[in-house]
C-alpha cells in the first residue's frame, strides 16, 4: 500500500490524496505538521532530504517527492493523462506553470492570511499582483475550453483547483485573490465529474 506523508493544510499534499481517491488507489495518510517541524526530523529526512511534503513511499519501498511528479507517477496509464502525446505535453505545460506562476502567489497569499493571520494590507503587493495575473491566465484558458486541456479533465485541472475548492467549502470568499466568472464554474464541473469527493473524514483539508 502507498504511504502518503502530507500536511492537510497544503494544497500540494491534498492533490496527491485526491488523485489516489479518484483512481481508487489503496493508500495510508500520515499527517505531518510542517509548522511544528515534523518534516525536518532525522527520520523523515532519510525519506526526503529536502524535508518537504508531500512525500510518498511506494509499494516497493522507494520514496518519491514533489507533488506533480507524484501525481504524474500515480496517474500513469489512467484517463487523467491524455493519450495524445501533444495533449499530454500541454498537460505538463500547465503542471510546470502551476508550480512556477500559481502556487507561489495565489496559495502563498492564502496561507499568510488563513494560517498566519495577516491582514490584506500586510501582503506583498507584488505577490497579489502576480496572483491576479495567474487567475487571469486561468480564466482566459477556461473561457475557451471546458478544462485546461480541451474537453476532458486531466492532471492539469487537478493541480490547480485546490484553492478554488477550498474557498468554496470553507467560505473564504473574502480573500483578496478571489476568482470570478468562469473559474468557479470550472471548479464546480470538477466536482460534478467526480474528480474530488466532498465528504467528511478524509475529504477537504
Amino acid at each position: 500500500m502507498i504511504k502518503v506523508y502530507g500536511d492537510s493544510n497544503s494544497g500540494n499534499c491534498l492533490k496527491v490524496k485526491w488523485v489516489c481517491d479518484r483512481l481508487a488507489l489503496p493508500y495510508s495518510w500520515v499527517e505531518m505538521n510542517t509548522m511544528k517541524g515534523e518534516s525536518r526530523t532525522p527520520e523523515f529526512l532519510k525519506l526526503n532530504g529536502a524535508g518537504q511534503v508531500p512525500t510518498v513511499v511506494l509499494d516497493d519501498g522507494r520514496a518519491l517527492a514533489q507533488s506533480n511528479a507524484i501525481i504524474r507517477h500515480l496517474a500513469r496509464d489512467s484517463d487523467l493523462i491524455p493519450a495524445d502525446a501533444y495533449d499530454a505535453a500541454k498537460m505538463d505545460e500547465w503542471l510546470f506553470w502551476e508550480q512556477n506562476s500559481h502556487e507561489p502567489f495565489v496559495a502563498a497569499c492564502r496561507f499568510q492570511m488563513v494560517y498566519l493571520g495577516k491582514p490584506v494590507s500586510d501582503l506583498d503587493p507584488e505577490k497579489l499582483k502576480r496572483g491576479y495575473c495567474a487567475l487571469a491566465r486561468m480564466e482566459h484558458q477556461l473561457a475557451t475550453t471546458r478544462f485546461f486541456v480541451g474537453e476532458r479533465i486531466s492532471l492539469a485541472d487537478g493541480s490547480t483547483w485546490v484553492e478554488a475548492i477550498r474557498r468554496r467549502c470553507r467560505n473564504e470568499s473574502a480573500l483578496p485573490l478571489h476568482p470570478t466568472r468562469v473559474y468557479p464554474s470550472w471548479a464546480s464541473q470538477i466536482v460534478e465529474v467526480g474528480y474530488i469527493r466532498l465528504r467528511s473524514g478524509r475529504g477537504l483539508g
